[in-house]
């Protein structure tokens, strides 16, 4: 087995579905503060390895009943797993497109507005064209754009920690121990990967390269640290910070701000200005491939007119409800729809959908 197809096969779904949660999950910032930082920082730091646990788990599932079915886009693989219930796996995933496409949209306006000085519908005019030409370029574009951009931004992430743990490393000790853990870090954990694992529905495609049970196991399993290791290296700093960050709007710029370096708060910034376009592509994507999938069932093909014109009218809703701002976006949008992929993704398929897997290798 050569290098490239050892990374495609057991490293490549880690960082398709790192490249699609982070902008949504905790590119500004905002995210972590509202599921883990509330918690305290050693409530937060026990939240995150909760979530690591389950992303890894319930990708595992996934990845090996992808293989199974050989359920390549999410309205196949939910018709296995839920059965003529499998919609209501559809009503959340586009609840959460749109509000992340909005998150994406005022996030992008916030950076260029705050980084750059200008207008704020520049950046959210700029990410959106972004999505929209990364969505026509297909699966081989986004999956060499996503795996490139994070590679960029592990490298960003470490250089960012090693700052800012020079400035704060003894805040940061101290503040880590400053108050128990309490009680609801691991229902914030659960509530973290409840939302964040509806971003699967990209990562599918890529189980296409699976032959066995053990490659998908390992690709399963190493999507859990993939995908939270740059959250981690982004929570100890502010908890170095902590509690003044919590009310900070966006805390990447606080950190930044605090680093006191003009060139890599740009550096930052323009690394988080891509994975905001990752993360917009990668949800469109998704729905596109469903939308393939039903013309294939039918014996038709899509029309070239089709991605584009669902991009632009997505792209259109998502930025519309960007008006309601990033903080009340993230603490309300998210929240709602957390209990729903818990409810019809997560349980199923750590339940039904692990009996099916154990019943294939009886």
């Amino acid at each position: 087995m050569t290098h490239t197809s050892v990374f495609r096969r057991y490293l490549l779904p880690g960082f398709l579905f790192q490249s699609v949660v982070i902008a949504g999950g905790y590119g500004t910032g905002r995210e972590l503060v509202e599921f883990f930082l509330t918690q305290g920082p050693l409530g937060g730091l026990l939240g995150i390895l909760v979530t690591t646990l389950i992303f890894s788990a319930v990708s595992m599932a996934t990845f090996e009943l992808a293989r199974l079915w050989q359920a390549f886009n999410y309205r196949h693989f939910f018709q296995k797993l839920l059965g003529r219930g499998w919609w209501l796996f559809e009503v959340c995933y586009v609840g959460l497109l749109l509000i992340v496409l909005a998150v994406v949209a005022a996030a992008s306006g916030e950076i260029v507005r705050d980084t750059f000085g200008l207008n704020y519908w520049i950046g959210v005019a700029a990410v959106m064209i972004s999505v929209g030409a990364l969505v026509f370029g297909g699966n081989e574009t986004i999956e060499r754009f996503f795996t490139a951009w994070s590679f960029v931004l592990y490298s960003l992430y470490i250089v960012f920690f090693v700052w800012c743990f020079q400035r704060l490393g003894g805040d940061i000790s101290a503040n880590l121990f400053a108050e128990p853990a309490g009680s609801g870090w691991a229902w914030a954990g659960l509530r973290y990967a409840g939302y964040n694992l509806a971003v699967i529905p990209p990562v599918l495609a890529a189980m296409r390269l699976h032959t066995t049970r053990k490659e998908t196991f390992i690709a399963g399993a190493l999507t859990g640290p993939i995908a939270m290791i740059p959250g981690l290296l982004f929570f100890l700093p502010m908890v170095g910070l902590w509690p003044v960050i919590l009310d900070a709007p966006v805390p990447s710029t606080v950190l930044l701000e605090m680093l006191g370096s003009r060139a890599f708060q740009i550096a930052f910034q323009l690394v988080l200005f891509g994975t905001l376009i990752e993360t917009g592509a990668g949800l469109i994507h998704a729905f596109n491939e469903r939308i393939l999938g039903l013309r294939v069932d039918s014996g038709a093909t899509l029309e070239p007119w089709v991605r584009p014109t669902i991009a632009v009218v997505l792209l259109g809703l998502g930025t519309a409800i960007s008006s309601f701002g990033l903080v009340g976006l993230i603490a309300r949008g998210y929240g709602t729809l957390t209990i729903g992929f818990i409810l019809v993704y997560v349980i199923p398929v750590l339940t039904i959908g692990v009996w099916r897997i154990k019943k294939s290798a009886g």
